[in-house]
């Protein structure tokens, strides 16, 4: 199919064609449901949509975030961890944010600053996180959670910190909301994953070294919820 085929179906000019394709112009939803319906292919038009849509603020730089403190950034999430009926964490790493004491929070916080070289604000940081993380004690949620073996033998902060820290995912576990699996590492049956969250059905954030990453794409949220893991 040519352009000026595309656009005689769709009911365009045949320059928007051209300038959609060139990236000059941005498609409307209804410019990439018209698209689809012209190639016969109504079923990509909802991940387009997504994708187009997240295109330009899919990535967060952390430095840039984090440029002010990291007790901002955990603040910044709480509406989303508030209103997630469902959240699903799969962690290759380090313990999962909401599963974490404060002395782990503040000893894993205050690497990540010294790393990025931005502000250290780590204890004021660790208290905004447990404070976000008293959602798994509220009940109407459930918190089904994936952590890789390493994670428990993976030190952070002091010998104390981690003790406190192994003692408190016991408890925690034991919550009606929290259903806590752990993948022996002969057992995987994969390469770990990147560190990523589930919010509901809707949407998935992802953990890499430098940057945040949300994805709300329906085909990619559906990998996730299809994991292996």
């Amino acid at each position: 199919m040519t352009g000026q085929q595309l656009a005689e179906l769709a009911g365009w000019q045949g320059s928007k064609v051209s300038r959609l394709q060139s990236g000059r112009s941005q498609p409307s939803d209804e410019d990439i449901r018209a698209w689809c319906r012209a190639c016969g292919a109504e079923g990509e038009a909802e991940d387009l949509i997504a994708a187009s849509r997240q295109a330009h603020h899919m990535n967060t730089e952390w430095r840039r975030v984090q440029g002010r403190g990291l007790r901002g950034v955990q603040e910044a999430r709480t509406p989303l961890y508030e209103r997630t009926k469902v959240m699903r964490v799969y962690s290759s790493s380090v313990s999962p944010g909401m599963l974490q004491t404060r002395a782990y929070a503040a000893a894993l916080l205050s690497e990540i600053a010294r790393f990025n070289r931005t502000p250290d604000d780590s204890l004021a940081a660790a208290d905004a996180r447990v404070e976000r993380s008293r959602i798994v004690r509220r009940g109407g949620r459930r918190f089904p959670i994936l952590i890789e073996e390493s994670v428990l033998g993976r030190q952070v902060g002091s010998t104390e910190t981690m003790t406190e820290q192994l003692g408190y995912l016991l408890q925690v576990a034991a919550l009606p909301s929290v259903t806590l699996g752990i993948v022996p590492s002969p057992v995987a049956v994969m390469w770990p994953l990147e560190t990523f969250t589930l919010f509901d059905t809707e949407q998935v954030g992802v953990e890499l070294l430098t940057a945040a990453v949300t994805i709300t794409t329906p085909s990619e949220v559906a990998q996730y919820l299809a994991s292996p893991r």
